[in-house]
């Protein structure tokens, strides 16, 4: 009886927080461009290239239609102490691949198997009309806090409830254009998420999306060839064997200097890779890698896979600071299913990041066998999640138990 009381005494009180300000001031605006340039560079400067004015700028030109930017700088005075990133939207069933199986075994599963099956089996398209709006704090072009940059000086555990204050207050403007469904903080690393706990008590549930696979580069690393050296016997001829493989064929891998010049050849790739997703909440257009490729300049990389002068499959590498990340592909899968164009891939994306002076390599957390096998190592990302009903929180937390996540494996490539 003690603890019910307890527990409807802290319900109570993490209701008037929500609706209590926090005491901080805040600048909103549709566009980055409508901020204080130096505020946003001062808060945002931890946030790397995803949160800079130039990428912003790019993801509103080239994906509003799909995204609605919204931006936010939290205050302290006159003193800038976070910036926050958001993008707003709407998924619809159509968007969840019908090519991916409900997972075997466990009670979930069999509970949805025959609602998912009869679903399927319906000659209508009522199913792809299902709608949701959602709110994310982030970026679903990208994986990492892309969403949030504290200050240098910023107290975390002072700006979070704060963050919170950010969404609701956008939310709630935002009902003119409808009814925001679900908001989601993404993506968290696991040694950040004790600083994001403030969430919590504005009932936010957290649940774990999978690892993001990191490699991270031995200070002896100075080109792609001591990468290989540093592999043990089975692994570096295994690296070789594609390499070789890929050359018998007669393809040649090579780096792509103007990007927007195969601006249509790579998009027409990419989409064979991204109509194989389970979810895809955003389609690149078909100018967003050379919009990107024109404000990365040297800090992108686009290698190309050619057969008889055809590009038949591209990586782009995307240096961040001390860390390269290995972002989006392309590939025809036709000649892939004879040719491995795509562990291909991997190894040029390692080649990259080394080119580029970076001490890590992100590869995100989709084929982690073959990730594994390079050395990347898994890094548990976490997401924050709050449905606009507070009592769907409830049944929220159940489901996000429920979510099977796939394991990376343990591979130790090295000497």
């Amino acid at each position: 009886m003690k603890r019910a009381v307890n527990r409807v005494a802290d319900v109570r009180a993490r209701h008037r927080e929500r609706h209590r300000s926090t005491g901080c001031g805040f600048a909103f605006a549709d566009s980055i461009a409508y901020l204080p340039e130096a505020h946003w560079d001062r808060a945002a400067a931890r946030g790397g290239f995803f949160m800079s004015r130039p990428y912003l700028q790019v993801l509103e030109a080239t994906c509003g239609e799909q995204l609605r930017q919204r931006y936010a700088l939290v205050y302290q005075g006159d003193r800038p102490l976070a910036a926050v990133c958001i993008q707003m939207g709407e998924i619809s069933a159509a968007q969840f691949s019908k090519k991916q199986p409900v997972a075997k075994g466990g009670r979930i599963a069999k509970i949805l198997k025959p609602v998912v099956d009869s679903a399927r089996s319906v000659k209508t398209n009522a199913f792809d009309k299902i709608r949701a709006r959602f709110l994310v704090c982030g970026n679903l072009l990208s994986w990492g806090q892309h969403g949030v940059s504290l200050a240098p000086d910023a107290d975390a555990a002072m700006v979070w409830p704060a963050i919170a204050e950010a969404l609701y207050r956008i939310r709630r403007s935002e009902k003119l254009l409808g009814e925001t469904d679900l908001v989601m903080v993404k993506d968290i690393a696991a040694p950040d998420v004790p600083l994001t706990h403030p969430l919590k008590r504005y009932s936010y549930r957290s649940a774990s999306t999978g690892p993001n696979m990191i490699l991270d580069f031995s200070p002896q690393v100075k080109s792609y060839e001591d990468y290989l050296a540093c592999l043990n016997t089975r692994y570096r001829k295994s690296a070789k064997q594609i390499t070789k493989q890929i050359e018998a064929a007669g393809c040649t891998v090579e780096l792509l200097k103007d990007v927007p010049s195969q601006a249509e050849t790579l998009h027409r790739l990419y989409l064979q890779v991204h109509e194989r997703a389970k979810v895809r909440p955003v389609t690149l257009p078909a100018n967003y890698l050379s919009r990107l490729s024109e404000i990365a300049g040297d800090r992108l990389r686009c290698t190309v896979i050619r057969k008889n002068g055809e590009i038949v499959a591209f990586v782009t590498t995307l240096k961040d600071g001390a860390t390269a990340i290995g972002y989006f592909l392309g590939l025809d899968y036709a000649l892939n299913a004879q040719l491995p164009l795509y562990f291909r891939l991997l190894l040029a994306v390692v080649k990259d990041a080394i080119e580029l002076g970076c001490q890590s390599l992100s590869l995100g957390r989709t084929a982690l066998e073959p990730k594994a096998k390079l050395g990347a190592k898994p890094v548990e990302l976490r997401v924050w999640l709050r449905h606009r009903v507070p009592a769907l929180n409830i049944v929220l937390r159940n489901l996000l138990g429920a979510v099977p996540h796939e394991t990376a494996p343990e591979r130790n490539p090295f000497k």
